[in-house]
């Protein structure tokens, strides 16, 4: 008998202590607005029209002017725009095939993907990100002309898609890290690096007139 009533008493305890535990909330998963569209398809077309208005009427000499041997030239960093929009959207293809993850909680806030130098004060290096692969290095093998060609291509599918989807690419994660509009945040804000460092190139003394 005593060992029933510890039991009971126990177990009314445990009872009690549950009643007073205030419930966890449910975690909201991050939704996708239209405002979120907007932003991430003007700042895409506002990327694009400054490289092209930054690379028309280029000459061949003018593509391909280095300040220094080490230095990329205007082709080389418009190459350089391509290879990273394929791997953006290589991440982002990724991220539909693996499926939304409305359960996922630790998605992270978009500060963390807001350049902290968008003037170019801090160089970096491309090798720096590809460890131990060169794959972001530009080889400068292709015609400046051609390399727009192959940018506008890309950039203007991705602005299709944004325009158009009906996803809610906030719980579409790339590798549990970044989600889609993150990464497409990510993507814009190099395009306004660069940009910087095409206009860098186009100030130097010895650039072709």
């Amino acid at each position: 008998m005593k060992l029933i009533l510890a039991i009971t008493l126990v177990f009314g305890l445990f009872s009690l202590g549950k009643a007073q535990t205030k419930p966890e909330e449910p975690s909201k998963a991050p939704v996708w607005t239209e405002a979120d569209r907007k932003y991430l398809v003007e700042n895409l077309i506002r990327s694009k029209e400054e490289i092209l208005a930054e690379t028309k009427n280029l000459t061949k000499e003018q593509w391909n002017f280095k300040e220094s041997p080490d230095r990329w030239s205007i082709n080389q960093i418009v190459e350089h725009l391509c290879l990273w929009e394929i791997i953006t959207m290589n991440d982002v293809s990724s991220a539909l095939r693996m499926g939304p993850l409305a359960e996922f909680t630790h998605y992270l806030p978009d500060s963390l993907f807001i350049d902290k130098d968008p003037k170019r004060l801090e160089k970096n290096l491309t090798t720096e990100f590809t460890k131990p692969f060169t794959y972001g290095v530009p080889l400068g093998n292709n015609d400046g002309k051609n390399n727009i060609i192959w940018y506008t291509t890309l950039t203007n599918e991705s602005i299709d898609y944004l325009k158009s989807t009906r996803d809610n690419i906030r719980i579409h994660y790339i590798c549990f890290g970044p989600n889609i509009h993150q990464r497409y945040m990510m993507f814009f804000q190099h395009c306004f690096r660069h940009l910087g460092q095409i206009r860098e190139v186009k100030k130097h003394p010895k650039y072709p007139k």
